[in-house]
This record gives C-alpha cells, structure tokens and sequence, in this order.
C-alpha cells in the first residue's frame, strides 16, 4: 500500500469525532463525514456536539490546524474509515443499514491501494457485507484492503483508551490484516493483536457479552436482596472480599450503544444455542421494568393519606455516570414512562441542556422540592448527598 496522506472518516459520533481529531493531531489529512449539516457545521468551527473530556481540544487543534474538515459527503482517500451506528431493528433483529449506506456513500471514491475499515461494533459477517457491496458495485476488491477493527474504549475516557488499549484488527485477507495493524501501530500504544474479520467482529461482541451476563447477575442478587431485605450494596461489598470473586454493582438497567446491543447480534445469528446471553439480556431488561414499578409503588405508598400527589425527583438520565450519552439510557426510559403514567417527576440531568418532552431541574433544586429522591445515574454531582426518603439504584449513597 502507498503511503497514506489522506484519511476519510466516516460518522463523526462518540467513536468517529474522537478518531478524527487523533489522527488530524497525529498529521494525517483528515475529512469527517456526517449526514448531519448542524455536526458538520459545529466542527468546521472547532467546536464539538457531544460531551467527552479532552475531545474540545483536540477538535480545535485538529481544526485550527488545517488538518480536520467536515462534510456530508466523502471524497478521495487513502483510508476509509466506518464508524456509523449500528442499532437493531424491531424484534432485536441486527440493522447494519448505516454501515451499508456509509459503504455505497465511498463507491465512487475508491482507488486500488486504499484501505476500508470498519471500526462500528457489527454481526459477525459485516466486513464481508461490506466487501459484497462494494464487488456489486463496480469496485475491483482484489485491488483494496479491508478489515474491521472494532472500538474498544470507554465513554468518558475515549481520548486515553484509543491510544492506550489494546485493538484487535482482523481483514478479510492476511495481506489487508497486516496493512490495517501497522496502520494501527502507528497511533495505538496498546498491543495490535492480527486475527481474521469474523473473529474480530465475534471479539468484540464478546467482551460485551461478558459485560452484560455479569452486571445481570448482580442485577438478579439486587432483587432478591431487596426481597429478602438485605442491603445488596454491603452483601456484594462482603462477597467481593473473596480472593476469586468480583461482582459487579447493580443498577437501573443496562444502557449504552454497546452492552445494550451487541449480545442481541449473537442472540440473533447463534438462535437456541445462546441460552446464557440471551437470559442475561432479558435480566438487564426487567430490571429496568422492576426499577420503574419499585418508583411507582413507593409514589402510591406515599400518596396514600395525602391530598397531593409525590413530587419525584429522577436523577441522572445518561447511560451512566458523568456523561452526557443518552444512547439506550434505562435512566431516561424509566423517566420518560414516569411522565407518561401522570406521576409528578422533576427530571435531572447535569450533563446536558435540555431534552424534548422533559423539563430538567437543577439537582440541589430537584432535592429540595422532591417528596421521593431517585438515584438512577451515579453521577459525581451526586455523591456525598444527604438526602431523606431515597431509593438508590446505582450505589451513590452506598
């Protein structure tokens, strides 16, 4: 492959702004793509659309430098990167729809030597999707290299953990493997572990999984402590003193484009053979369902006797803590529904401005007015408070 000057990034949201503004930082020319004119406007002046620690500056480095620009649609490049969404359909049926699109989107840009990775979280047999879209639309692939790569960092900490984490980069041949890692090895700090496309893809989806059965087992021991009226937060704190035993915390739900989703694609291509996964997904979500009905009913016990009815105040509506990511949020759906039954909710999120269909109150305000305080999101705001009449989803007070 030919020296690489040019680099086409593909959505410019939590994975595709941050790489972006590293590479540009890093020296390559970099071009953002995003369907969304208000995105591409934002970053064409320096700034950013979403909340993510150390990204302004990158971004406006990357910008005043020359390096980083925007646009809604691509152009000639010597890598292509595809970091779109990857949600489900109804029925948790896998939607790589934005992936197909962002590989049509390309077609015409395509050049022998280049280099197409898909970094979006995917099903196992997306890279090959994507190199069938491409064959079907003229593209010589015997000429091109692709590979997926999947992102492996953590809301709050992307900046550090794209340098500093290991990757796992797996082509489509082990010629597009190697080129795909030594591009890689280039930025990253982190080990560059060489496997084949599908493996990748199943990598990642993987490390989700195992995210996801094990908070729903904590989440399960939170329903049977509440049951049998025993403090979950001192049990896990007790049973975690075992030198080979670490249980996560409970919360409200599992949230987030990743854990919420990714166990859904093995469950959807593994069918009766993904028993483990697909019950620990269904744990995470009635949880979310308990959640809810554990508010409601302490509402109604309140009310009972009052000529008024509870003012309850849901803190926290982000995915998780001190981020303004909303994606998949059990925080925002258990407050949203709140608001649909008719109950008297003072909603608070301190990492954003507004939300449609919800008025956000001040936390100290929130606390102040609320019959019933609920801690849904363990954001930093929130530690540390007294506060009377609490239910405690997430550990803040704990």
């Amino acid at each position: 492959m030919n020296k690489i000057n040019k680099i086409c990034v593909l959505g410019l949201g939590y994975i595709g702004l941050p790489t972006a503004a590293l590479l540009a930082n890093k020296g390559y020319d970099i071009q953002g793509v995003d369907i969304d004119q208000r995105t591409v406007d934002i970053i064409n002046r320096g700034g950013i659309h979403i909340v993510e620690p150390e990204l302004d500056t990158f971004v406006k480095a990357a910008v005043n430098s020359g390096r980083l620009k925007a646009d809604i649609k691509p152009s000639l490049a010597d890598v292509f990167i595809i970091a779109v969404p990857t949600p489900f359909h109804e029925g948790f049926v896998p939607n790589i729809d934005y992936v197909c699109a962002a590989t049509l989107s390309i077609v015409p840009y395509i050049r022998p030597g280049n280099l197409v990775i898909l970094e979006s979280t995917s099903p196992v047999g997306t890279t090959d999707k994507i190199s069938e879209l491409l064959a079907e639309n003229g593209v010589d692939i015997a000429t091109i290299h692709i590979a997926h790569c999947p992102e492996r960092v953590l809301p709050g900490k992307i900046m550090k953990e794209l340098v500093e984490n290991d990757r796992i980069v797996g082509g489509l041949t082990n010629q597009a493997t190697h080129i795909t890692a030594n591009f890689y090895r280039d930025f990253v700090q982190g080990g560059v572990l060489e496997t084949d496309a599908r493996t990748a893809e199943m990598a990642k989806l993987t490390e989700n999984s195992y995210r996801d059965t094990n908070i729903a087992f904590a989440n399960e021991l939170s329903i049977l402590c509440d049951k049998f009226d025993i403090d979950v937060w001192e049990l896990i704190r007790l049973a975690n003193r075992h030198p080979r035993v670490n249980i996560l915390q409970p919360s409200a739900g599992v949230g987030g484009h990743c854990i919420a989703i990714d166990p859904w694609f093995i469950v959807h291509k593994g069918g009766q053979d993904a028993k483990l996964i697909r019950t620990a997904r269904e744990v995470n979500t009635y949880k979310t369902q308990w959640t809810l009905e554990k508010i409601k009913n302490t509402a109604l016990a309140f009310e009972k006797d009052r000529p008024t009815k509870a003012k309850v105040a849901c803190m926290g509506l982000a995915f998780k803590p001190d981020i303004d990511d909303l994606r998949e949020s059990p925080a925002l759906l258990i407050t949203q529904s709140l608001v649909d039954e008719g109950v008297d909710v003072l909603a608070v999120e301190p990492n954003i401005k507004s939300y449609d269909g919800l008025t956000l109150v001040n936390y100290q305000d929130a606390i102040r007015e609320a019959d019933i305080v609920v801690f849904l999101v363990a954001h930093k705001e929130f530690r540390g408070l007294k506060v009377n009449n609490a239910l405690d989803f997430c550990g803040v007070l704990a």
